[in-house]
């Protein structure tokens, strides 16, 4: 069986409105993040990530999130090479996000 990674906006929403304490990850820049951003989201923007490694737990559930899940998915790539082993991507980014809400 593969690891899961990635995470629909339905899933994402299932979760938080559980409870669930996931790492919310917003890896778009400045400009896109003025918006909106999903509520408990943490602003890091894609470029600043490799400098930035010590603000993320390694063993807390993550979930990356861009405009459309293109740039996500490369930051959780890299995470993944970096042991972050617990990373999701969010399928459809801020796109689907809105439009489900």
């Amino acid at each position: 069986m593969s690891k899961q990674t990635q995470i629909t906006t339905d899933e994402l929403r299932e979760r938080l409105n559980a409870g669930e304490k996931l790492q919310l990850i917003d890896v778009r820049e400045h400009e896109e993040v003025i918006q909106g951003m999903i509520d408990g989201a943490r602003h890091i923007p894609m470029g600043e990530i490799p400098g930035r490694l010590d603000e993320l737990d390694p063993n807390a559930p993550m979930v990356l999130i861009c405009r459309s899940g293109y740039r996500s998915e490369r930051v959780r790539e890299y995470l993944s090479q970096n042991g972050y082993n617990n990373c999701l991507n969010m399928e459809g980014g801020m796109i689907d996000w809105v439009e489900g809400e």
